[in-house]
Protein backbone atom coordinates (compact mmCIF):
# COMPACT_ATOMS: atom_id res chain seq x y z
CA UNK A 1 0.00 0.00 0.00
CA UNK A 2 1.44 3.40 -0.75
CA UNK A 3 1.20 6.10 1.17
CA UNK A 4 -1.15 8.53 -0.84
CA UNK A 5 -4.11 5.32 -0.30
CA UNK A 6 -3.89 5.91 3.64
CA UNK A 7 -6.58 7.68 5.30
CA UNK A 8 -6.37 8.92 8.65
CA UNK A 9 -9.65 9.26 10.48
CA UNK A 10 -9.81 11.99 13.12
CA UNK A 11 -13.14 11.06 14.81
CA UNK A 12 -13.52 13.93 17.28
CA UNK A 13 -11.64 16.86 18.97
CA UNK A 14 -11.64 18.93 22.16
CA UNK A 15 -10.44 22.51 20.22
CA UNK A 16 -12.14 24.67 17.68
CA UNK A 17 -10.61 23.09 14.54
CA UNK A 18 -8.20 20.19 12.81
CA UNK A 19 -5.64 22.47 11.27
CA UNK A 20 -2.34 20.87 13.28
CA UNK A 21 -3.48 17.21 12.65
CA UNK A 22 -4.83 17.97 9.18
CA UNK A 23 -1.90 19.91 8.42
CA UNK A 24 0.85 17.07 10.00
CA UNK A 25 -1.09 14.25 8.61
CA UNK A 26 -1.70 15.80 4.65
CA UNK A 27 2.12 17.21 4.69
CA UNK A 28 3.10 13.28 5.11
CA UNK A 29 0.75 12.58 1.65
CA UNK A 30 -1.64 10.60 3.58
CA UNK A 31 -5.78 11.59 2.91
CA UNK A 32 -6.87 13.30 6.23
CA UNK A 33 -10.56 12.83 7.22
CA UNK A 34 -12.44 14.70 10.21
CA UNK A 35 -15.66 13.41 11.71
CA UNK A 36 -17.90 15.50 13.85
CA UNK A 37 -15.96 17.58 16.30
CA UNK A 38 -18.14 16.14 19.90
CA UNK A 39 -17.56 13.03 20.49
CA UNK A 40 -19.82 10.95 18.99
CA UNK A 41 -21.98 8.03 20.04
CA UNK A 42 -19.47 4.58 19.19
CA UNK A 43 -22.15 3.20 16.77
CA UNK A 44 -21.50 6.96 14.97
CA UNK A 45 -17.44 5.46 14.48
CA UNK A 46 -18.31 3.17 13.73
CA UNK A 47 -19.70 3.69 10.77
CA UNK A 48 -17.32 6.23 10.00
CA UNK A 49 -15.06 3.66 10.05
CA UNK A 50 -17.09 1.29 8.07
CA UNK A 51 -17.24 4.26 5.10
CA UNK A 52 -13.48 5.40 5.18
CA UNK A 53 -12.17 2.30 6.07
CA UNK A 54 -8.70 4.26 7.53
CA UNK A 55 -5.26 3.11 8.15
CA UNK A 56 -5.22 5.51 11.18
CA UNK A 57 -7.11 6.50 13.62
CA UNK A 58 -7.02 9.93 15.66
CA UNK A 59 -9.03 10.03 18.63
CA UNK A 60 -9.39 12.44 21.61
CA UNK A 61 -12.75 11.28 23.67
CA UNK A 62 -14.74 9.06 21.08
CA UNK A 63 -15.10 5.58 22.27
CA UNK A 64 -13.39 3.38 19.67
CA UNK A 65 -15.07 0.05 20.13
CA UNK A 66 -13.54 -3.66 19.03
CA UNK A 67 -16.54 -3.35 16.31
CA UNK A 68 -14.77 0.14 15.19
CA UNK A 69 -11.27 -1.49 14.88
CA UNK A 70 -12.75 -4.28 12.98
CA UNK A 71 -14.37 -2.70 10.22
CA UNK A 72 -11.27 -1.30 8.53
CA UNK A 73 -9.08 -4.23 7.96
CA UNK A 74 -6.25 -1.71 6.41
CA UNK A 75 -6.35 -0.17 9.72
CA UNK A 76 -2.98 0.06 11.36
CA UNK A 77 -2.55 2.38 14.42
CA UNK A 78 -5.29 3.98 17.01
CA UNK A 79 -3.08 6.79 18.38
CA UNK A 80 -4.75 8.91 21.76
CA UNK A 81 -4.91 12.45 21.46
CA UNK A 82 -4.75 12.07 25.36
CA UNK A 83 -2.65 10.04 28.20
CA UNK A 84 -5.68 7.45 29.03
CA UNK A 85 -6.34 5.12 27.14
CA UNK A 86 -10.23 4.12 28.77
CA UNK A 87 -12.38 4.82 25.34
CA UNK A 88 -10.03 2.63 23.22
CA UNK A 89 -10.84 -1.41 23.08
CA UNK A 90 -6.87 -1.92 23.41
CA UNK A 91 -7.63 -5.79 23.91
CA UNK A 92 -9.73 -5.92 20.03
CA UNK A 93 -7.03 -3.65 18.55
CA UNK A 94 -3.70 -6.04 20.16
CA UNK A 95 -5.70 -9.36 18.71
CA UNK A 96 -6.16 -7.74 15.44
CA UNK A 97 -2.33 -6.57 14.85
CA UNK A 98 -3.51 -2.86 15.50
CA UNK A 99 -0.96 -0.59 17.50
CA UNK A 100 -2.34 1.80 19.88
CA UNK A 101 -0.26 4.92 20.74
CA UNK A 102 -1.04 7.86 23.34
CA UNK A 103 0.98 10.92 24.02
CA UNK A 104 2.56 10.10 27.69
CA UNK A 105 4.65 13.61 27.91
CA UNK A 106 2.43 16.61 26.67
CA UNK A 107 0.74 17.69 29.64
CA UNK A 108 3.50 17.01 32.74
CA UNK A 109 3.62 20.23 34.02
CA UNK A 110 -0.43 21.04 33.17
CA UNK A 111 -1.87 18.54 35.18
CA UNK A 112 0.70 18.82 38.15
CA UNK A 113 0.26 22.67 38.08
CA UNK A 114 -3.62 22.10 38.04
CA UNK A 115 -3.27 19.32 41.26
CA UNK A 116 -1.15 22.10 43.10
CA UNK A 117 -3.54 24.86 42.07
CA UNK A 118 -6.55 22.72 44.07
CA UNK A 119 -4.68 22.02 47.16
CA UNK A 120 -3.65 25.57 47.49
CA UNK A 121 -7.14 27.33 46.90
CA UNK A 122 -8.12 24.27 49.50
CA UNK A 123 -5.23 25.74 52.16
CA UNK A 124 -5.65 29.00 51.60
CA UNK A 125 -9.76 29.32 51.12
CA UNK A 126 -9.09 30.61 47.68
CA UNK A 127 -12.52 30.09 45.89
CA UNK A 128 -14.51 30.27 49.45
CA UNK A 129 -13.46 33.34 49.88
CA UNK A 130 -13.83 35.08 46.66
CA UNK A 131 -17.22 33.60 47.14
CA UNK A 132 -18.31 35.30 50.01
CA UNK A 133 -16.72 38.73 48.73
CA UNK A 134 -18.28 38.83 45.45
CA UNK A 135 -22.05 37.91 47.67
CA UNK A 136 -21.14 40.83 49.44
CA UNK A 137 -19.52 39.49 52.53
CA UNK A 138 -16.66 40.49 53.86
CA UNK A 139 -15.45 38.61 57.28
CA UNK A 140 -11.74 37.79 57.36
CA UNK A 141 -12.18 36.14 61.02
CA UNK A 142 -14.49 33.32 59.50
CA UNK A 143 -11.95 32.25 57.59
CA UNK A 144 -10.16 28.26 58.64
CA UNK A 145 -7.14 28.32 56.90
CA UNK A 146 -4.28 25.94 56.73
CA UNK A 147 -0.07 25.99 56.68
CA UNK A 148 0.77 23.54 53.62
CA UNK A 149 4.24 23.04 54.81
CA UNK A 150 2.04 21.19 58.28
CA UNK A 151 0.04 18.99 55.93
CA UNK A 152 1.03 15.56 54.18
CA UNK A 153 0.03 15.22 50.79
CA UNK A 154 -0.08 11.58 49.17
CA UNK A 155 0.31 11.43 45.81
CA UNK A 156 -1.49 8.39 43.99
CA UNK A 157 0.68 6.99 41.43
CA UNK A 158 3.94 7.97 40.79
CA UNK A 159 4.47 8.50 37.05
CA UNK A 160 5.65 11.96 35.23
CA UNK A 161 3.09 13.63 36.47
CA UNK A 162 2.49 12.11 40.15
CA UNK A 163 6.49 12.89 40.39
CA UNK A 164 6.00 16.40 39.26
CA UNK A 165 3.55 16.81 41.93
CA UNK A 166 5.33 16.04 44.58
CA UNK A 167 8.33 17.56 43.62
CA UNK A 168 6.18 20.55 43.56
CA UNK A 169 4.29 20.39 46.80
CA UNK A 170 7.90 19.10 48.10
CA UNK A 171 9.05 22.36 47.15
CA UNK A 172 6.15 24.26 49.00
CA UNK A 173 7.39 22.61 51.98
CA UNK A 174 4.81 19.87 51.72
CA UNK A 175 5.63 16.74 53.23
CA UNK A 176 5.25 14.27 50.62
CA UNK A 177 4.13 10.15 50.80
CA UNK A 178 3.57 8.05 47.61
CA UNK A 179 1.93 4.75 46.33
CA UNK A 180 2.61 3.08 43.29
CA UNK A 181 1.95 -0.05 41.68
CA UNK A 182 5.55 0.40 40.33
CA UNK A 183 7.70 2.35 42.22
CA UNK A 184 10.92 3.55 40.51
CA UNK A 185 14.69 2.82 41.88
CA UNK A 186 14.80 6.57 42.92
CA UNK A 187 11.70 8.58 43.83
CA UNK A 188 13.80 11.74 44.75
CA UNK A 189 13.17 11.17 48.65
CA UNK A 190 9.62 10.31 48.93
CA UNK A 191 8.75 7.41 50.83
CA UNK A 192 6.44 4.77 49.26
CA UNK A 193 3.89 3.38 51.25
CA UNK A 194 0.70 1.01 50.92
CA UNK A 195 -2.65 2.99 50.14
CA UNK A 196 -4.30 2.19 53.14
CA UNK A 197 -1.23 3.75 55.24
CA UNK A 198 -1.13 6.83 52.44
CA UNK A 199 -4.80 7.09 53.24
CA UNK A 200 -4.69 7.16 56.83
CA UNK A 201 -1.47 9.72 56.87
CA UNK A 202 -2.51 12.24 54.19
CA UNK A 203 -3.83 15.46 55.31
CA UNK A 204 -4.40 15.56 51.08
CA UNK A 205 -5.16 12.65 48.81
CA UNK A 206 -3.88 13.32 45.10
CA UNK A 207 -4.91 10.91 42.19
CA UNK A 208 -2.59 10.57 39.27
CA UNK A 209 -3.91 7.17 38.27
CA UNK A 210 -5.03 5.37 34.65
CA UNK A 211 -8.43 4.12 35.34
CA UNK A 212 -8.61 0.32 34.64
CA UNK A 213 -11.05 -2.45 35.61
CA UNK A 214 -8.78 -2.35 38.32
CA UNK A 215 -8.60 0.75 39.48
CA UNK A 216 -12.05 1.87 39.09
CA UNK A 217 -13.42 3.57 41.98
CA UNK A 218 -10.10 2.92 43.47
CA UNK A 219 -11.66 5.75 46.03
CA UNK A 220 -14.95 4.42 47.68
CA UNK A 221 -16.57 4.61 51.30
CA UNK A 222 -14.02 2.43 52.96
CA UNK A 223 -11.20 4.88 51.62
CA UNK A 224 -12.59 7.82 52.31
CA UNK A 225 -13.44 6.72 55.88
CA UNK A 226 -9.48 6.14 56.22
CA UNK A 227 -8.81 9.21 55.13
CA UNK A 228 -8.24 11.58 58.16
CA UNK A 229 -11.50 13.78 59.16
CA UNK A 230 -10.82 17.09 57.35
CA UNK A 231 -8.88 15.90 54.56
CA UNK A 232 -8.72 17.33 51.01
CA UNK A 233 -9.61 14.61 47.51
CA UNK A 234 -8.51 16.08 44.41
CA UNK A 235 -8.63 14.14 41.19
CA UNK A 236 -7.08 15.07 37.86
CA UNK A 237 -6.92 12.05 36.49
CA UNK A 238 -10.07 10.17 35.46
CA UNK A 239 -13.71 10.44 37.19
CA UNK A 240 -14.14 6.56 37.35
CA UNK A 241 -11.25 6.95 40.14
CA UNK A 242 -13.76 8.05 42.68
CA UNK A 243 -16.89 7.09 43.63
CA UNK A 244 -19.38 10.49 43.25
CA UNK A 245 -21.84 9.24 45.20
CA UNK A 246 -19.25 7.85 48.42
CA UNK A 247 -17.86 11.48 48.01
CA UNK A 248 -20.84 12.88 48.61
CA UNK A 249 -22.18 11.02 51.44
CA UNK A 250 -18.60 12.21 53.05
CA UNK A 251 -19.02 15.59 52.97
CA UNK A 252 -22.87 15.27 54.27
CA UNK A 253 -21.37 13.84 56.93
CA UNK A 254 -18.54 16.07 57.63
CA UNK A 255 -15.42 13.75 56.79
CA UNK A 256 -14.32 14.64 54.30
CA UNK A 257 -13.21 18.20 54.30
CA UNK A 258 -13.36 19.12 50.90
CA UNK A 259 -12.69 18.19 47.21
CA UNK A 260 -10.62 19.32 44.14
CA UNK A 261 -12.46 17.46 40.98
CA UNK A 262 -10.79 18.53 37.59
CA UNK A 263 -13.16 15.26 36.77
CA UNK A 264 -16.05 13.35 37.31
CA UNK A 265 -17.82 10.12 36.49
CA UNK A 266 -20.40 11.38 33.98
CA UNK A 267 -19.45 14.79 32.43
CA UNK A 268 -20.44 16.84 31.55
CA UNK A 269 -23.10 16.41 34.47
CA UNK A 270 -22.47 17.32 37.85
CA UNK A 271 -24.59 16.51 40.60
CA UNK A 272 -26.17 19.71 41.88
CA UNK A 273 -24.45 18.21 46.06
CA UNK A 274 -21.06 19.35 44.61
CA UNK A 275 -22.04 22.39 42.96
CA UNK A 276 -24.05 23.06 46.32
CA UNK A 277 -20.61 22.47 48.74
CA UNK A 278 -18.58 25.28 49.20
CA UNK A 279 -15.44 23.33 50.23
CA UNK A 280 -16.06 21.85 46.49
CA UNK A 281 -14.32 22.79 43.30
CA UNK A 282 -14.54 21.91 40.02
CA UNK A 283 -13.14 22.41 36.83
CA UNK A 284 -14.27 20.87 33.52
CA UNK A 285 -11.66 18.43 32.94
CA UNK A 286 -9.06 21.28 31.84
CA UNK A 287 -6.02 20.30 33.88
CA UNK A 288 -4.12 18.99 30.40
CA UNK A 289 -4.89 22.36 28.65
CA UNK A 290 -2.73 25.33 27.81
CA UNK A 291 -1.85 27.13 24.66
CA UNK A 292 1.71 24.86 24.32
CA UNK A 293 0.31 21.71 25.61
CA UNK A 294 -2.74 21.30 23.00
CA UNK A 295 -0.05 22.24 20.40
CA UNK A 296 2.23 19.29 21.59
CA UNK A 297 -0.33 17.05 22.23
CA UNK A 298 -2.27 17.54 18.81
CA UNK A 299 1.02 17.21 16.95
CA UNK A 300 2.62 14.60 18.93
CA UNK A 301 -0.36 12.32 18.28
CA UNK A 302 -0.30 13.05 14.48
CA UNK A 303 3.21 12.11 14.14
CA UNK A 304 2.55 8.96 15.47
CA UNK A 305 -0.16 8.13 13.04
CA UNK A 306 2.99 9.28 10.60
CA UNK A 307 5.80 7.19 11.95
CA UNK A 308 3.53 4.03 12.04
CA UNK A 309 2.16 4.46 8.52
CA UNK A 310 5.67 5.00 7.08
CA UNK A 311 6.66 1.97 8.52
CA UNK A 312 8.39 3.15 11.48
CA UNK A 313 8.37 2.43 15.00
CA UNK A 314 6.03 4.73 16.92
CA UNK A 315 7.80 6.95 20.02
CA UNK A 316 4.87 5.68 22.77
CA UNK A 317 3.15 1.96 21.80
CA UNK A 318 0.97 1.52 24.37
CA UNK A 319 0.43 -2.68 23.82
CA UNK A 320 1.90 -5.35 21.60
CA UNK A 321 0.09 -6.60 18.71
CA UNK A 322 0.80 -9.55 16.96
CA UNK A 323 2.68 -8.85 13.12
CA UNK A 324 -0.56 -7.25 11.21
CA UNK A 325 -0.29 -9.64 7.36
CA UNK A 326 -3.02 -9.54 4.40
CA UNK A 327 -2.64 -12.75 2.08
CA UNK A 328 -0.26 -14.18 4.55
CA UNK A 329 2.34 -11.52 3.79
CA UNK A 330 3.47 -8.82 6.54
CA UNK A 331 1.98 -5.35 6.03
Amino acid sequence: MTKEQHTVLLTDRAWPDDTVERATIESAGFKFVSGPPDPAPAGVIEALVAEHQPSAILTCWARVSATAIASSPALRIVARLGVGLDNIAVPAATALGVLVTNVPDYCVEEVSDHAVGLVLAWTRGLVVADREVRAGRWNPASARLRRLSALTCGVVGFGRIGSATAMKLRALGAHVVTSTPLPPSDTGGVPVVEMGQLLACSDVVILHAPLTSETHHLIGARELALMPPGALLVNVSRGGLVDTDAVMASLRAGHLGGAGLDVLEEEPAVPAELLEHPSVVVTPHIAFSSDASVVDLRRGAAEEVVRVLRGETPRYPCNHPAQKTKNGVSI
